[in-house]
């Protein structure tokens, strides 16, 4: 059985397929299967069509974190420790992956197509996407996924792992307590979302979250929580919502605590501006190697703002008092320090 060209131009077009499509599909040949025949065509075709189909049972491994497909058609997947080769998982070649990518962009309800080369977005399930075509990927069309674990550790989950110690563990509570700002650090894969959602967990129910995000991928708990997502724009060029946009947005909806699930642009100003203005206890996680580097990287960022190196030193010296940095080791991931930051 193949979907018809109706559903392929869906697809294309950035709607993913929906269970009465999938159901519409069988019917038609629901005689021929039988019973267990069905259920079995409706299970292929909805991991075929609106799921991650060949990767899937990657995707159920509780340890995978991210699955790589490259131009070639090569399979790698990551279970914290470091890339692995999956040949049994491999694609048959370049046009196989393409198609794949572009099904997957429309289940994430984007498009993906030559005038739109690359895509991000969330599948279901708590799968973050990122695909991009050639000739921009110069072997092939590559597809990345990053798992979010929607089941989110609290702080006796991660010390209960040996990803932080006791002590820390009560200092990062102290820092919540007390509604330090505070932004988490570290590399590619080193654990900042999975901290930063144990620590937002400690916060009180009572208190109302603002988490903004690009895409939305904060395992979070219950409790008054907000989101705001980032759009990109459409094919035309309209439409585009930033993260600077959402900042400004959720100021005006009286957060006791502003969330930016990733600082790496000109929304660094806002968030600043909002922790200097008695918006205690904010946070944010930023790509660097160690806390020393810290107020370079928030200078880098504050100048796409066009912020002076002054103007960002004088405002981080009073938004944000705390660095938590976390790293990547053989043995799994772990709070490497937690020290003040020093500008």
């Amino acid at each position: 059985m193949r979907y018809d060209e109706g559903i392929d131009a869906r697809v294309r077009s950035g709607l993913g397929p929906g269970p009465a499509v999938i159901d519409a599909l069988v019917d038609d040949v629901a005689e021929r299967l039988g019973e267990r025949g069905v259920l079995r065509e409706q299970e292929r075709l909805l991991a075929d069509l609106a799921g991650l189909g060949p990767l899937a049972d990657l995707a159920r491994e509780p340890a995978v974190t991210d699955i790589l497909v490259n131009g070639d058609g090569w399979a790698w997947v990551d279970r914290g420790r470091g890339l692995e080769r999956m040949p049994e998982h491999d694609f048959a070649g370049t046009e196989q992956v393409r198609r794949f990518a572009v099904r997957l962009a429309g289940i994430a309800g984007r498009r993906l197509d030559d005038s739109q080369p690359w895509v991000d977005g969330l599948l279901p399930g708590g799968v973050r996407l990122h695909a991009i075509l050639p000739p921009l990927a110069a072997d092939g069309t590559a597809i990345s996924l990053r798992l979010l674990r929607r089941g989110s550790l609290r702080l006796d989950d991660l010390e209960g792992v040996g990803m932080c110690t006791p002590d820390q563990a009560r200092h990062l509570r102290e820092i919540i307590a007390t509604k330090q700002a505070f932004v988490v650090t570290g590399g590619t894969g080193a654990g900042k979302t999975t901290l930063l959602a144990a620590l937002l967990a400690e916060v009180d129910a009572r208190e109302r979250i603002l988490v903004v995000e690009d895409v939305l991928e904060i395992p979070l708990h219950g409790g008054h929580v907000v989101r705001l997502q980032a759009r990109p724009a459409n094919v035309e060029g309209h439409g585009l919502v930033t993260l600077v946009d959402l900042v400004r947005q959720a100021l005006r909806m009286r957060p006791d605590r502003l969330v930016v699930g990733e600082v790496r642009g000109a929304e660094v100003r806002e968030l600043l501006l909002a922790l200097n203005t008695g918006h205690e206890g904010g946070c944010c996680t930023l790509h660097a190697n160690k806390p020393a580097d810290v107020p370079a990287r928030l200078e880098a960022l504050g100048a796409l703002a066009g912020m002076s190196r002054e103007a960002v030193r004088a405002q981080v010296a009073t938004a944000i008092h705390t660095v938590v940095h976390v790293v990547r080791r053989s043995g799994g991931r772990v709070v490497e320090s937690i020290e003040p930051l020093r500008v």
